[in-house]
């Protein structure tokens, strides 16, 4: 079950403290997201647990939280301000671009009632992998190490998508940064977000 919003906001003010060494590029970024695009009332196209308003934001504070715990328990040595950038951001090409929204609401009456899909992706935005897109946002302001590049375009793993495979160069070389995210990113979103057993 998603968590109440006021919670999530909280949550999401409180990882900014914990930034170091791009506080600055990092808190442009953020300032960013806010002011261009609809960062803060997106949702999670395609997973219906999270296709309301905020759900982006739930999710990716969601991940963050969870990425942290595990980098506490399993890589310490990794900074909790890669981590924070890697999961925080995992999703941000979700976003589209400024004035170009990924998600627009759905107009088709079936496609609400029959499939359940309250938005629709918007004809605008130039067609590119996800992943790939919340990379090309994410390094517009960050300097972002391999390992964090890595995590933001390979988080999603090994999985086929529209009859082929994403991320297949990556299988068996995947970072540390990127196991953290990838399971935080599936154990947030299966089991949190969705409440499997």
């Amino acid at each position: 079950m998603p968590p109440n919003f006021n919670d999530i906001e909280k949550k999401y003010a409180a990882l900014f403290e914990r930034l170091l060494s791009r506080r600055e590029r990092i808190l442009e970024f953020k300032s960013f997201l806010e002011k261009e695009t609809n960062w803060l009332a997106a949702p999670v196209f395609k997973r219906a647990h999270m296709d309301v308003e905020h759900g982006l934001l739930m999710h990716s504070v969601g991940v963050t939280e969870n990425a942290l715990k595990i980098k506490d328990l399993m890589a310490p040595d990794i900074t909790d301000e890669s981590v924070i950038v890697a999961a925080l951001f995992h999703d941000v090409g979700k976003l589209g671009h400024p004035g170009k929204p990924y998600y627009l609401p759905n107009d088709n009456r079936w496609e609400i009632e029959k499939r359940g899909m309250a938005y629709k992706v918007n004809p605008e935005v130039v067609t590119m992998n996800l992943a790939v897109r919340s990379l090309e946002l994410v390094s517009r302001f960050i300097p972002l190490s391999e390992e964090e590049a890595q995590a933001i375009v390979a988080h999603d793993g090994v999985y086929p998508v529209h009859g082929g495979v994403v991320g297949l160069e990556y299988y068996q070389k995947e970072c540390r940064l990127t196991m953290i995210l990838h399971f935080a990113d599936f154990w947030t979103a299966a089991v949190e977000e969705e409440g499997r057993r």
